[in-house]
Parts: structure tokens; C-alpha cells; sequence
């Protein structure tokens, strides 16, 4: 069984928004066996929507609309689907008195007539209610396909997959079960992953495919498999992870479905007592962000001194200034200094420290753009390694940001 995923909006197709509603919805349909066969991006124009609704009934069962269901004259969505199943607008009056209670409880300007007309829906349509928006969700049945349309708002959106769109589709659907298991690794790149598990995957049983997700220094493999038995499937993607783990012990940190590598740090951290303060001077703050990100960093981490500036490193971090002229800004023994600071000054037991030239220029120091240099001061000793990452400046950061998670994720296990 198969969908399609429509995202309507000119926001989308100039830019101006990345479409994470689609990557959402198809996460969920795969959860309960319903396989995505295309995401489209489209105009909100009477033309556009219909000739993608006729095109998408040819590739799948269930179509899914997001967005154009606003109370403007540019949002179309409602009105072209009305006109597609030669429907009616009529006045929903339960509806109606939903949007009047939300604007007197949360929205501090009047209730006006392009407010009510939300209340009006298609006729065939059965309504899935927004409990935190104005715009229905509306499900559409012709001969034997489904069609879904939702705000394009994400916490709208969301709430109505979860809690209407993905209860109806079950009980409207018989479905096989689909079943994924990504391993995360780090530390090499694809290709010398794929030359080093070649045997292994030239063995995969045909129901058990495997696809190499690469990232930054990091690469994710996932094994999927489907079929009508969810136990069977699991067993089945259990014993080829089985066989495939003792060659990528070194590299593997366990599996994305139950933590990122953050995630794995923080619950290692909390588990031991561990904890972590950052010195950062190239990554920005971009460690310490996807830190905080994780709901319930605060056990474990301390704290963070963005020493951007030579100035900053030595007056207020407390980084030797003779070692900075000595050995460059850029350098082991700095990002060692540095380290060793942030643990003193933050009272934790390991201390994390970047430094290195991001580009486009130089800055203070005469080491090659690209280079980066990470140091981790532990309960025992302080020890650092130097990189060199490339001349993009956004893949020089984000590499150097995965690298620290590597090198603490090593050090504390």
C-alpha cells in the first residue's frame, strides 16, 4: 500500500520554508506499513492541485494535502477540492463554535467573518478536528482511494496525523508491517564502510534491504524489511545486525530508533555521573546548542565559554598568552589549555575545548583554513588531536562538532 505526500504553498517551492511536514507524515504512515511512493511540492493554484491530485490517484491509495487551507484569498486548497469531488460548502456549525471559543480564549483581536468562514467544509468530507488552529483536516473517499487534506501549520499538522489521520488509516487499511533498524556509526565514510561489510551485504536475505544514509562523519545504515508477520521481520533484521556487528565493532554506537550520538553521550554521562564543560572557540556555541537540545542536559552539563576572540581566550578564559604566541591560536597546545580551563573554572570532571580557522579567512592565526584543533581534559590527563576539514566553512564547523562527539563518546566509554 502506497502514498503520496502533496505540501501546497509557494513558500516552499522559493525556499522561503523547508518542508518538514512531509518528512513527519512519512515517518508516521511507515510506522503502520503504508510506504510513501512520492513527496511533491506544488503551487497554490486551482490548476497545480487538481492536475497533482489525478496524477498522484495513479501512483497511490492515499494522498495527503498539506497546507492552503488558511482564511485568505490565496489559500485555495478547500475550494479546489470542493470543486474536485463536485461537492458543497456548508456551515459547520460544531466548528464554527470551536472557533469562536479558541479566539475568545487565546486570540486577543475580535473573531471576524474570514475566521468563520472556516467553518465551512465540503459536504462529502468527513472533518478531522484541529484542536489548535481554525483549519479542519478533511478525508475524502472516491472508489478506493483516501484523500487527506491538513493545515500546512506543523504542531497543527502533527496533532492531526497523530491523533486522526493515523487511527482512521488503520482501521480503514489492512496493512503489512514495515519494519526499520538503522545502526549508527562513526569515524569512517561510506565507501570504506560498504568495502569492509561487502561479504556480509552481498549475503542479505532478498527481504532484508540495506541503504547507507551518510552524514558529516557519520554514516547510518538501515536494514528494512515487510511482510505480514512484525516478530518474524524483527528476527529476521536481528540476525543479519547480529552478523554485521563484530565488523564495525570499532566504529559502532548503537541504533538511532533508541538514541543519537548525543543522546548516547548524555545517557552515559548520567549514568556515571559525569560532568562535561566546553570551551569553544571556532564551533561557535554549536556544541554546547546540540547539547542543550536533549531534555535533561542540565544533569550533566555545565556550562559553556564561547572564547571566540584571542582576547577572550586569554582574559577571561585564562589561556597563557605566551602560549598563544608561541604556538599559534590555532594549535594542540591551546585547545589543550583551553580544555583544561573550561574543566577548572566549570568544576567538571571532563573539560571540551575547540579551536581552529573556520574560513573564509584566516583571523588570528596563519593555520590553514579547514584546520581544527579539539582537546578533551579528563579526570586523568588532557589530550587533543588535530584536523583538517575542508575549506567550507559550514562543513568545517559541523565536522568539528560531530568529531567532539566522537572523541567524548570514546573517552567516557
Amino acid at each position: 500500500m502506497q502514498a503520496e505526500i502533496v505540501s501546497v504553498g509557494d513558500e516552499i517551492l522559493i525556499g522561503q520554508i523547508v518542508n518538514t511536514n512531509a518528512v513527519f507524515i512519512a515517518k508516521e504512515l511507515n510506522k503502520i506499513g503504508i510506504e510513501v511512493a512520492q513527496i511533491t511540492s506544488i503551487s497554490d493554484t486551482k490548476k497545480a492541485i487538481v492536475s497533482c491530485l489525478d496524477e498522484a490517484k495513479k501512483r497511490a491509495q492515499i494522498i495527503i494535502l498539506t497546507g492552503g487551507l488558511g482564511p485568505t484569498k490565496d489559500d485555495l486548497t478547500k475550494h479546489t477540492l470542493c470543486a474536485y469531488f463536485n461537492d458543497i460548502l456548508v456551515k459547520n456549525e460544531e466548528v464554527l463554535v470551536r472557533i469562536e471559543e479558541m479566539f475568545k480564549k487565546f486570540v486577543p483581536t475580535p473573531i471576524n467573518d474570514e475566521n468563520r468562514k472556516q467553518a465551512l467544509l465540503p459536504s462529502k468530507a468527513r472533518v478531522l478536528e484541529n484542536k489548535f488552529g481554525t483549519a479542519s483536516g478533511m478525508w475524502f473517499e472516491d472508489d478506493d482511494h483516501v484523500f487527506i487534506s491538513l493545515p500546512g501549520v506543523p504542531f497543527e499538522m502533527k496533532a492531526l496525523i497523530s491523533d486522526e489521520v493515523i487511527p482512521a488509516l488503520q482501521s480503514h487499511f489492512t496493512r503489512p508491517f514495515i519494519i526499520h533498524k538503522t545502526i549508527l556509526t562513526h569515524g569512517l565514510g561510506e565507501s570504506v564502510i560498504a568495502e569492509r561489510i561487502e561479504q556480509w551485504e552481498n549475503n542479505l536475505p532478498n527481504d532484508i534491504k540495506l541503504a547507507y544514509l551518510p552524514n558529516i562523519g557519520r554514516v547510518r545504515l538501515r536494514l528494512s524489511g515487510k511482510g505480514p508477520n512484525e516478530e518474524l521481520i524483527k528476527a529476521r533484521i536481528d540476525k543479519q545486525i547480529e552478523n554485521l556487528l563484530p565488523l564495525i565493532s570499532d566504529i559502532f554506537v548503537g541504533y538511532e530508533e533508541e538514541a543519537s550520538l548525543e543522546e548516547q553521550v548524555q545517557k552515559i554521562c548520567i549514568e556515571k555521573h559525569y560532568t562535561i564543560a566546553l570551551a569553544e572557540s571556532c564551533t561557535g556555541g554549536e556544541i554546547a546548542s546540540r547539547i542543550t537540545k536533549i531534555p535533561g542536559s542540565s544533569s550533566f552539563f555545565k556550562g559553556s565559554l564561547v572564547a571566540y576572540s584571542t582576547a577572550i581566550k586569554t582574559e577571561i578564559l585564562g589561556v597563557d598568552s605566551e602560549l598563544i604566541n608561541t604556538h599559534s591560536v590555532v594549535s594542540v597546545e591551546v585547545a589543550e589549555s583551553m580544555a583544561v580551563q573550561a574543566k577548572t573554572k566549570f568544576n567538571s570532571d571532563y573539560g571540551i575545548s575547540s579551536t581552529g580557522n573556520a574560513g573564509p579567512s584566516k583571523g588570528d592565526s596563519d593555520a590553514e583554513i579547514g584546520t581544527v584543533c579539539i582537546a578533551i581534559a579528563t579526570p586523568k590527563g588532557v589530550y587533543s588531536e588535530k584536523f583538517l576539514f575542508g575549506k567550507n566553512r559550514e562543513r568545517v564547523i559541523q565536522k568539528s562538532v560531530n568529531k567532539v562527539f566522537e572523541m567524548i563518546y570514546k573517552e567516557i566509554v
